[in-house]
């Protein structure tokens, strides 16, 4: 019998219906939207990269409480950047000086300095692995190894994310059961290991076929895709699954504020741009005021997390003013793309379009690789 186009090694892998696997969306997740997605047939996902151990593990116990379908929980591997132990409240106070007037803009009160306080992410995995949690993604490297044999022995799927072919080299030999290409029109942080994230900036429809090509894993393309139009070219490429971010960061049930979800659905969302400033790592978010201030020469940035720190002090404010100018707002290449303001319907959409676009096959999905072309 034909094969549908749901039916590939992604989705049997992760045992879904669809494969759909909504971006973890940082600090902007919800337990609402991960349920959701997964009780819809696709994968939830929730990223925890900034929670301690606790928070996590009250976390993963409500989205279990609302869900009975697998979901995945997001860490990243790299914690902190050099120089984050070391700064002092010199460099707090000299990247503060250029926030300042935006957040008195705001009425926001203005910080004060505090020593660094680390989270690890052996500690973060160690409640992952405990609760034996379906799936375990993460981004900016490779977990060690006793990590990921651990999560094979509890039967949990590992996913990780790659931005170049060579880091999906690494990630299949370390034994990762299914990859991520994101290109760089993705929202959100690049999460780049290998060589820096502006030496790695790949488009989708580059890298997701050569990553294809590169490993036997499956690859989920990632990165500009945010309705059945983008589902479609990625599986013409040769991806077997795709991960959405923006579109999801878009409805209502993401932990996203108003604002900022308003700020995706304006279709003024075209613009978007890459900056260090918002956290301290590349990401790309919406052009504006608070980007360009950001970007200017002379603007101190932290090293990460510490920057992301000293930005909540504004995003807060900033919220409560509904001053979107003025916040960070995570978004890729295809916002404009973006129109569902509810995740039961953005979800509809996407499952009925790729069924119309993407034909039956009586191939099972294990990849062939593109013939040489002859010169």
């Amino acid at each position: 019998m034909p094969k549908t186009w749901n039916e590939t090694r992604v989705a049997a892998t992760l045992g879904i219906d669809y494969p759909i696997i909504q971006g973890p969306l940082g600090g902007l997740s919800s337990q609402r939207l991960t349920a959701a997605v997964s009780n819809f047939g696709g994968l939830g996902s929730f990223g925890a990269h900034g929670l301690d151990p606790h928070a996590i593990q009250d976390i993963i116990g409500e989205i279990a409480s609302l869900t009975s379908k697998p979901f995945a929980m997001n860490l990243w591997l790299s914690m902190e950047d050099d120089g984050a132990a070391s700064s002092d409240a010199a460099a707090f106070h000299q990247a503060l000086s250029h926030l300042a007037p935006h957040i008195d803009a705001v009425g926001g009160k203005q910080p004060a300095f505090s020593p660094y306080k680390r989270l690890r992410f052996e500690d973060q995995a160690r409640v992952l692995l405990d609760a034996k949690v379906p799936v375990f993604s993460f981004i900016y490297g490779v977990p060690p190894r006793e990590i990921l044999e651990e999560a094979r022995k509890q039967g949990i799927v590992t996913i990780g994310t790659v931005t170049t072919v060579e880091e999906a080299v690494v990630l299949e030999q370390a034994g990762v059961d299914l990859v991520v290409a994101s290109g760089f029109e993705a929202g959100g942080h690049r999460g780049s290991f290998l060589r820096s994230s502006e030496d790695s900036l790949t488009g989708t429809i580059s890298l997701v076929p050569q990553t294809v090509d590169a490993v036997t894993i499956p690859v989920i393309a990632a990165g500009g895709i945010a309705d059945a139009r983008g589902i479609a070219a990625a599986f013409a490429l040769g991806a077997e699954g795709v991960q959405i971010g923006t579109a999801f960061l878009a409805c209502k049930e993401s932990g996203a504020p108003p604002v900022h979800r308003e700020a995706i659905l304006s279709h003024h969302a075209g613009h978007t741009g890459l900056t260090r400033g918002f956290t301290g790592r590349l990401a790309r978010g919406i052009q504006n005021e608070l980007m360009e201030s950001m970007n200017r020469s002379g603007a101190e940035i932290l090293p990460y997390p510490l920057q992301r720190s000293l930005m909540r002090h504004l995003a807060a404010p900033a919220q409560q003013a509904g001053k979107a100018e003025l916040l960070a707002l995570w978004a890729g290449q295809s916002a404009n793309l973006v129109h569902c303001v509810a995740v039961e319907d953005l979800l509809n959409s996407l499952v009925r379009g790729a069924a119309a676009r993407i034909p039956s096959t009586r191939d099972s999905y294990s990849q062939d690789k593109a013939p040489t072309p002859a010169i």
